[in-house]
């Protein structure tokens, strides 16, 4: 049997899921520890590969703590990217996540996501102060997950949600 932490084959991603996911949308994270109780929280940014096979995510430290223990004992997690204007949804799911501090080489890809959601948020009536205020925090408080997508799932609402997509569709009946 694999090691959870083993490299998995990295999912395809639609061309138009994978340009939503670059530009910067809402991201939710979530684990579970061994026990399978499960843990969540919302990502403070997102830097995606132009390929889709390496996503990094970040995370508040101090708000993820449980979060982050179900990361590192397990390897797995789930992410749900989400375009809060239409509801578009991806859902995500890897294994051999790896987890490191935050630094200063970080700070381009935040700067970035926090541009996008001050947009994205602004579609639907909030003001950019708003996103300032929900995706506030220090670098020395954030910390780095990386990961390369295993599975993808469309989670939009609507008769394709939880409907696996890309290359693992095409194995589906």
């Amino acid at each position: 049997m694999p090691s959870p932490r083993a490299t998995p084959a990295t999912a395809s991603i639609p061309p138009e899921m994978l340009a939503l996911m670059v530009k910067g949308v809402s991201v939710i994270v979530s684990a579970c520890g061994l026990d399978l109780r499960p843990s969540l929280m919302r990502a403070m940014g997102s830097s995606v590969a132009p390929s889709g096979d390496a996503i990094t995510l970040y995370l508040s430290r101090s708000q993820s703590v449980q979060l982050l223990q179900d990361i590192h004992s397990t390897g797995r997690l789930a992410v749900v990217f989400s375009q809060p204007h239409s509801h578009r949804s991806l859902q995500l799911k890897g294994t051999g996540a790896r987890v490191r501090a935050a630094d200063a080489a970080d700070q381009p890809a935040l700067d970035r996501y926090l541009a996008s959601m001050e947009q994205e948020l602004g579609l639907i009536g909030y003001p950019p102060a708003f996103a300032r205020a929900m995706f506030s925090s220090t670098l020395d408080d954030l910390v780095a997950v990386s990961f390369t997508p295993a599975q993808a799932f469309d989670q939009t609402p609507g008769p394709h949600a939880g409907q696996a997509v890309g290359a693992a569709a095409a194995g589906s009946p």
